[in-house]
């Protein structure tokens, strides 16, 4: 069944929530629309976040995603506002969203912003040799 753009995140349970890991989601293709020109404006999401009892299903994430492709956007704005929406979806212990858009006009940018759980701490990182 193919997928179709939607703002619908579905997630399902995390299969260990007793232990904090981290997953990495990449995702190459993200376009919106300047909402001064109408030009597509193109970027790399880079979504990373612990999860505590929900993940984010993948489909309804290629959907939602798909779903900026005619909208009108600020970069700032369109990273934040699908930052909310995957913690309100899935409620992280911590979530991190990079948008690193293209270059237009002689300029890229790159927005970060994070979410984190009131009162989770981040184990402690572990370098090896």
């Amino acid at each position: 069944m193919p997928i179709r753009p939607d703002k619908t995140l579905e997630t399902f349970d995390n299969p260990h929530s007793e232990r904090d890991y981290t997953i990495h989601i990449r995702i190459p293709e993200f376009t919106c629309l300047c909402p001064k020109t109408g030009q597509p404006d193109f970027a790399t999401l880079f979504l990373d976040y612990v999860p505590d009892k929900q993940c984010v299903e993948l489909k309804s994430l290629k959907g939602y995603v798909w779903s900026y492709r005619d909208e009108g956007a600020f970069h700032e704005a369109v990273t934040n506002r699908i930052l909310n929406n995957l913690v309100q979806a899935c409620a992280p212990r911590f979530m991190r969203l990079r948008a690193e858009f293209n270059v237009r006009g002689g300029i890229d940018t790159t927005v970060v912003v994070e979410h984190i759980k009131k009162g989770w701490t981040p184990p402690p990182q572990v370098n090896l040799p």
